[in-house]
């Protein structure tokens, strides 16, 4: 029997809802980390307090979710570095991270913790770095939030389901915040699908109606304690529409996968060979060793690094599909796929009208010994000239480190990589890779 959307959303509430003893663990666990901060702080003689922000300190948290964000704040005259002093004290099991300034990150009591210096400001209006804003968000969503709390988790949940969750640069999703003002805005789950149907690019959200920002974005959801902010600015139009698309397939079929997709079937060596057959194309993997940055600084360098790539294939005739990057582990790869395997040997070249006489002077100069040629058509010269690369993994080969590829990702590319094409990439090991690849060659989002 079909179940109804009451059923699927009350089943859901069950799963992503955390449990009562969760909900004292992750308490309990936030106290003390932020007790020992201000002992610590006590002790060294320092101005520095904990504060508890982020998903946790709004009950927005997904149940199975064992990551604590709390903040080492200082005054405004302060000097971050006491606090990140005191962060390193705070757990024995730790790593530094540095987003646009550092902080730690670590493993205590079970639980993922991001400990984050910022400065104790009055207001928003007085930012001295993005993450002062943090404590703010935190108050204006918990003085609004009471009472929806549920419904938050139905989104992030749904989100997750049909892959659009997640502001960081590699998904270019919807951020916790952003889905938290969607609620505050259309009051239900429910309510946030059906408004996102009628959802058009530039669609403007502006909760406190001051919004400042003059940009044309996918979405516009202006922050309501830093009016001069896009919240949805690290979301893509794609996935904007991904969301869009999703919400009105479940308002019209509502099912539990959506919350809940089964991951794919991994293709096996014979099904992997045979996509590859059937679709004809040529497929080509570059792989390289990452640079050890942040995410959000190396796929923004790995997209760069993908558009030179698909602009030098072009440039040599080559017609792309599709194209697709990843990070596994310290893996960096960038797939691309060409509707042919190979080119023939000689290469039209069009040159200007033979009116303009300086012009046709230099394009003949340029061109001094061609297969064939010069000859006239449409009242434009024309030569063809041998092409010096036929495949597109000889091209890559030999010009990728060449490319503009991006401050950290250059190097990296320089110091060596490999490029695997066609039926070589059935060889490669690795779960991950072959979960790259099944999602690649098997891509399919609901749409209706």
């Amino acid at each position: 029997m079909k179940s109804t959307l009451c059923e699927i959303l009350s089943e859901v509430q069950k799963r992503v809802k955390p449990s009562p003893a969760d909900r004292d663990a992750l308490k309990e666990a936030a106290a003390s980390i932020i007790s020992k901060i201000d002992l610590l702080a006590k002790d060294s003689n320092q101005e520095v307090k904990g504060i508890l922000v982020g998903s946790a300190a709004r009950n927005t948290w997904l149940a199975g979710d064992y990551d604590l964000d709390i903040f080492l704040a200082v005054p405004e005259s302060g000097d971050l570095e006491k606090a990140m002093k005191i962060a390193r004290r705070v757990g024995k099991d730790y790593e530094e991270k540095y987003a646009e300034h550092p902080y730690v990150h670590a493993r205590i009591d079970g639980f993922d913790v991001d400990l984050v210096p910022c400065y104790q400001l009055p207001d928003a209006s007085c930012l001295k770095s993005a993450v002062d804003r943090t404590p703010f968000h935190t108050k204006y969503i918990a003085a609004r939030i009471s009472g929806l709390e549920d419904e938050v988790l139905l989104l992030k949940q749904f989100m997750k389901g049909v892959g659009v969750y997640g502001s960081e640069l590699k998904v270019g999703g919807f951020s916790g915040y952003l889905t938290e003002l969607l609620i505050l805005r259309y009051r239900s789950f429910p309510g946030t699908l059906e408004a996102a149907c009628s959802w058009k690019p530039a669609e403007t959200i502006d909760l406190e109606g001051r919004g400042k920002v003059p940009v044309r974005e996918p979405l516009i959801v202006i922050d309501p304690v830093d009016p001069g902010r896009n919240v949805a600015a690290a979301l893509t139009l794609d996935k904007m529409f991904q969301f869009v698309a999703a919400a009105r397939c479940f308002l019209k079929n509502p099912h539990l996968e959506y919350f809940f997709p089964k991951n794919p079937d991994l293709l096996s060596d014979r099904e992997l060979l045979q996509a590859i057959d059937e679709r004809g194309s040529q497929i080509v993997l570059v792989e390289f060793e990452a640079p050890e940055v942040v995410e959000d600084v190396l796929f923004p360098q790995l997209r760069k690094a993908e558009g030179a790539a698909k602009a030098l294939l072009e440039r040599n005739g080559f017609s792309l599909l599709r194209s697709d990057v990843d990070a596994i582990g310290r893996r960096a790869l960038m797939l691309f796929e060409l509707e042919s395997w190979e080119l023939s040997s000689v290469s039209k070249r069009w040159g200007p009208p033979v009116w303009e006489e300086a012009h046709m002077a230099r394009f003949l100069a340029a061109h001094p010994d061609p297969i064939s040629g010069p000859y006239i058509e449409d009242g434009r010269a024309v030569v063809e000239l041998s092409r010096k690369w036929t495949r597109a993994s000889d091209l890559l080969a030999e010009e990728l480190p060449r490319l503009s590829l991006g401050k950290h990702l250059a190097p990296a590319v320089r110091s060596g990589y490999k490029i695997y094409a066609g039926t070589e990439l059935a060889a490669l090991p690795g779960h991950e890779l072959r979960l790259f690849l099944t999602r690649y060659l098997k891509a399919r989002l609901r749409m209706c």
